[in-house]
């Protein structure tokens, strides 16, 4: 029994389970028990669900040694193409939600492909791509918002139980998180994913196809950044050519957060999940006590940058 204690003591996300203690009981006094109503815990639930899909994605990417920085605004693009597909088009809603996912993939394997084939840097290559979703979205936008009246979308994107404080798509959100976490810790897929992260020339040996892994995880994330896309636009109920933009970083910072390794090879979804709530919380709070937007941004770039330099020396440790 004490050995099974230290071991989980030992884990990293004993750790953080412990820092995210400390965030909600200091918010929890700075905001003398506002933090806790069950309107802002609501709050705090919708603000994961858009980031809960990135960081799966990134997550996946950064075990494996890669990273996406087009998924905030391929998010965008394809949120648009499903606004387009109801809107204009008066398309079923389930068809114009696999229109955006198709948008979604094919930007992924256009992401492996140059990575891939032409040996393209991950950053250089997505920060190309992030130019192209961003001016596609433009485009398609005109510049302004689109609005969607569809009844689906809208229950998806804003119905709650639970005494009105569960929102359905933080549900949906949590099934996607629990199935990604058993594909990463206990699938043959996803042990080749930290095999190619922590090797990828002893991966190829073992005879596992790191390109076909690249182009399963580019497309993964592209089709997770539609489903941020298509959330946020079914949750105010209009496509914007700034949607999902803003959240691109979250993503990556939740995932460090929660453990998962720069160097490759290390973290799952459990961490992932942990580093996602303690972003939020740690967000929301600042907005509770009335910190200025500019500082906020201030503070959760420190937020990434404290998750890096631990990544670093995590990483140096392990060397």
């Amino acid at each position: 029994m004490g050995s099974s204690v230290k071991r989980v003591m030992k884990r990293k996300e004993f750790s953080l389970v412990i820092v995210l203690v400390l965030i909600i009981v200091l918010f929890g006094i700075l905001t003398k028990g506002k933090f806790f109503k069950p309107l802002n815990i609501r709050n705090i639930l919708n603000s994961m669900v858009i980031v809960a899909f990135l960081t799966i994605g990134e997550g996946m990417l950064i075990i494996y040694g890669n990273i996406d920085l087009s998924a905030g605004t391929v998010g965008t693009l394809s949120a648009i193409v499903m606004a387009h597909a109801v809107s204009t088009f008066g398309l079923p809603w389930w068809l114009a939600i696999l229109m955006a996912i198709c948008c979604g993939l094919i930007t992924g394997f256009i992401n492996a492909t140059l990575i891939t084939k032409l040996n393209f840097q991950p950053f250089i290559a997505t920060l190309a791509m992030k130019s192209v979703a961003e001016g596609l979205a433009d485009v398609f936008g005109n510049a302004s918002a689109i609005n969607i009246e569809n009844k689906t979308l809208s229950w998806i994107g804003n119905y709650k139980f639970a005494n009105n404080i569960i929102p359905v798509s933080v549900v949906i959100a949590l099934v996607f998180i629990i199935v990604y976490g058993i594909i990463l810790a206990k699938s043959k897929f996803g042990r080749q994913i930290y095999l190619c992260g922590g090797n990828r020339q002893a991966a190829f040996l073992a005879g596992i196809n790191p390109v076909k892994t690249c182009y399963i995880l580019f497309m993964n994330m592209g089709a997770l950044a539609a489903l941020a896309g298509c959330m946020l636009a079914s949750r105010v109920s209009s496509a914007t050519v700034t949607g999902v933009n803003s959240n691109q970083f979250s993503g990556v910072t939740a995932a460090i957060l929660g453990g998962i390794s720069f160097g490759g090879g290390t973290g799952g979804m459990v961490g992932a999940f942990i580093g996602l709530l303690l972003l939020n919380c740690f967000n929301n709070g600042m907005t509770l006590i009335g910190m200025d937007p500019y500082w906020q941004t201030v503070a959760s770039g420190a937020l990434l940058l404290l998750a890096l330099i631990i990544d670093y020396y995590n990483n140096r440790k392990r060397s």
